[in-house]
């Protein structure tokens, strides 16, 4: 799957589990979902794949929403996986 997938499917994802991607981050990053361990760092699936934590779930559904709501029109996959990005890289 990759990020721009993932931000295709937020609502699908269970608000609990984190976004893990490889790096550079790019909408054909490759990405993982799955809860992050209780004891913190990488799941073992992320680690194994040489991802590093992109965003919770939870938080990547509320950057899309409130962004969308200053939008004149529904954003497209591409634009809203973008604004992700943009959000981990400078704001998170």
């Amino acid at each position: 799957m990759t990020l721009e997938n993932v931000a295709a499917r937020l609502s699908e994802f269970d608000q609990t589990y984190t976004i893990y991607a490889a790096e550079p981050w790019t909408a054909t990053s490759f990405a993982f979902v799955g809860y992050e361990p209780d004891e913190g760092g990488l799941p073992p699936e992320a680690l194994k794949l040489g991802l590093s934590y992109f965003l919770e779930i939870a938080i990547a559904n509320d950057v899309v929403d409130g962004w969308i709501s200053t939008q004149e029109h529904q954003p497209g996959n591409a634009m809203t996986c973008q604004r992700l990005i943009d959000y981990a890289v400078n704001d998170a």
